[in-house]
């Protein structure tokens, strides 16, 4: 059945994920589960993604990015890396000295797990109202730690122990407390269960007070099975589980990352952290845009609002000076698009018996208009397009109705045209041949 031949590239080389790190066998529940309700979402585009662009945002392109956020209903959200650079600092700053966060918006930033750092990431809180979250990591999967830290499994662990005792001295009740086991998916969970917990008793986790425990995909290296395996063996381990928060950060190394996220949901995460539209170093962090509608298309409340998507993609495009690919779910240019004959015909006649229940129309998951488009770029006309779509192109922008013998007609005179362009024809150029074939305006 398979002719395919063996591939030159050497991929013996590699090792799967079960040759690297022990995977614990979780008592799997996630697979019968169903997502009835939305995580907190945590948008981490001013750290993780600005640290990915090649040119990091200044401070206006910042601050037009976190009020976004605040209107979009974001309500936790990861500001920046204070310690990184003066930009990142002055910014925090300016969130602490002025009006721009709300009172129910949470601030985190982020330090890695060293007392000169974690000093200056505690100054640049000060005086932040509201809830402030500091955020920790340390890289712990056994390669970083033997190739980049060059310390053993006790040494780190005196590191991170250290750094949240600093934390703790500096900041105390003034701010609550998340870490990150970086690169989480290919770490020992034996030793992730241990520093769990130790920093959730050091850090007197409780279920008024929660720890934030987040467990990053940080280089997606395995199928979204089997990272859901390991957020549900945490989720049934994890010391003092009612004082904690179960949070999941995975990128999209293999194109995966928004299955890692849902069935992370599934197996037991309450918070996921990633980009609006899935920026992020390499192939990016996991896309919450997208999370939050494939919610709203199953029906579930997404607790953020892309009512008006074209809005958001255009600021987000402004601040991070990158452009959203036409075909990325949900915001992109095409992807309510049809150019298929069949396709055409099909959600003409879809639209054609919807009524104001349940949405139910041919190769549209959800209704454009929910995200503030309009029906008018549905169906465009080329050369793979019917005779449904072109007639649907006329009567819904010009309202010209042709009888089933003129469709069949006119779609032969848009197929010799369009074949001969090589192009779309847009509405005005199908109008103007409607007209030339049937010597009429009207």
């Amino acid at each position: 059945m398979n002719r395919q031949q063996p591939s030159p590239m050497p991929s013996h080389r590699y090792r799967d994920i079960f040759a690297k790190v022990p995977v614990a066998p979780a008592d799997r529940t996630w697979p019968d589960r169903r997502i009835t309700t939305a995580p907190l979402w945590v948008p981490v585009d001013l750290r993780d993604g600005n640290q990915a662009l090649a040119e990091p945002m200044d401070p206006a392109r910042k601050q037009a990015f976190f009020e976004l956020m605040v209107a979009i209903g974001y309500k936790e959200i990861e500001v920046g890396y204070p310690s990184a650079s003066q930009t990142d600092f002055d910014f925090v700053r300016l969130l602490a000295t002025s009006d721009l966060v709300p009172d129910d918006v949470t601030i985190v930033v982020f330090t890695p797990a060293r007392a000169d750092l974690i000093e200056r990431t505690v100054e640049s809180v000060a005086g932040m109202r509201g809830d402030v979250v500091i955020h920790m990591y340390a890289a712990t999967a056994p390669t970083w730690r033997d190739v980049v830290l060059r310390r053993s499994r006790d040494e780190l662990a005196s590191m991170i122990y250290a750094g949240s005792e600093e934390i703790l001295r500096l900041a105390g009740d003034s701010v609550r407390f998340q870490f990150s086991p970086e690169v989480y998916n290919l770490t020992e969970p034996d030793y992730v269960l241990e520093l769990a917990d130790h920093l959730t008793k050091q850090w007197d986790a409780t279920a008024d007070r929660p720890v934030i425990m987040n467990l990053p995909a940080t280089v997606e290296v395995a199928t979204p099975n089997v990272y859901a395996d390991q957020i549900e063996y945490m989720h049934q381990n994890l010391p003092r589980r009612d004082g904690v928060i179960l949070s999941v950060h995975p990128h999209n190394d293999r194109g995966t990352g928004i299955a890692c996220a849902e069935l992370a949901v599934l197996a037991g995460a309450q918070r996921v952290e990633g980009c609006i539209f899935g920026n992020g170093e390499r192939t990016g962090n996991v896309d919450i845009a997208t999370l939050a509608l494939n919610l709203h298309a199953q029906g579930v409340d997404p607790m953020v609002d892309f009512s008006d998507i074209d809005r958001i993609r255009s600021v987000v495009e402004h601040c991070t000076r990158m452009p959203i690919h036409p075909r990325h779910p949900y915001v992109g240019e095409l992807v309510y698009t049809a150019f298929s004959g069949t396709h055409q015909d099909a959600i003409r006649k879809g639209f054609a018996v919807q009524g104001d229940g349940f949405w139910d129309v041919p190769y549209l998951p959800i209704d454009p208009a929910d995200v503030g488009r309009g029906y008018e770029a549905v169906v465009r006309v080329n050369s793979q397009s019917g005779k449904g779509g072109i007639a649907h192109v006329l009567e819904s922008v010009y309202g010209v109705r042709l009888s089933p013998e003129q469709e069949r007609e006119f779609a032969r005179h848009v197929q010799r045209r369009t074949d001969e362009t090589g192009r779309e024809a847009s509405a005005e150029e199908l109008k103007a041949l409607y007209e030339e074939v049937y010597g009429c305006s009207n």
